[in-house]
């Protein structure tokens, strides 16, 4: 069984999963909170195609995927400049900005009239819709600018998430960059993981799922509470049973 992608907590209602591919068919492994994982990563290698419920496997080195079968969204890329054949994005795009506890924030684009999807599935902890654009070629524009001549950039990296992780958003810092920008609308998300402090980044897939914060996975185990990026899964196989290996304990776990 290979991991072959994520789906991340992108609503209140929805549930993460890994998807992962057992001979040519496509599955789900819900990730609830207190779920239990017992497996072993195992060799890792390019994680082919997914269409629909079909798996075409890959076995090229290249992780998380190769250069074939890299699923990267171009949209993704564009600054403005369309790299499509033809631009299709007509439909009115929001620019909104998102809060990463304690004080890291980026801007982004999204072609949802309400960005909270979007937010939740980059496990933002505060969000603000900042402009109503008519296309998705103006909303990068916007972005684009935003990003080069502000210290807001358009990426967050995942270590600087899980650095944040048990605290809470700076509200001075949020409520002075906001200053800067008309905003429509803020929102705030609580993903529920009640931690006391960052948990300890690691790449396993064992141990109680205490819940999914964007793509980061919080597992318990050996007494610690440790962040998986499930991306870096994703290549995986997957074997049954708990690794022996010895993880580094968390502070939370003393005392």
């Amino acid at each position: 069984m290979q991991v072959v992608g994520y789906r991340t907590e992108d609503r209140a209602d929805a549930e993460a999963a890994l998807i992962v591919a057992r001979n040519g068919t496509v599955e789900e492994e819900p990730l609830p909170a207190g779920r239990k994982l017992a497996y072993t990563l195992g060799d890792r290698h390019c994680a082919g195609t997914v269409d629909g419920d079909d798996h075409v496997r890959c076995a090229a080195p290249s992780v998380p995927y190769c250069e074939r079968h890299d699923p990267t969204w171009i949209c993704a890329k564009c600054t403005g400049s369309c790299l499509k054949a033809e631009m299709d994005c007509y439909d009115e795009h929001v620019v909104y900005l998102a809060a990463f506890a304690p004080a890291t924030f980026k801007v982004g684009v999204t072609g949802r009239p309400d960005p909270t999807r979007r937010l939740r599935g980059q496990g933002a902890d505060r969000g603000a819709i900042v402009r109503r654009v008519a296309n998705g070629r103006i909303a990068r524009e916007i972005e684009a600018e935003i990003a080069a001549t502000t210290p807001i950039p358009d990426s967050v990296r995942v270590p600087a998430k899980i650095a944040g992780m048990g605290r809470s958003v700076d509200g001075a810092s949020w409520r002075r960059l906001l200053e800067g920008f008309d905003v429509e609308r803020t929102h705030e998300f609580d993903y529920g993981l009640e931690l006391d402090a960052a948990p300890i980044a690691e790449t396993f897939a064992a141990g109680r799922v205490v819940g999914t914060k964007g793509r980061v996975l919080v597992l318990g185990r050996s007494g610690g509470r440790f962040a998986v990026d499930m991306r870096s899964l994703v290549g995986h196989e997957l074997e049954a049973g708990t690794s022996t290996r010895t993880l580094q304990s968390d502070l939370g776990s003393f005392g």
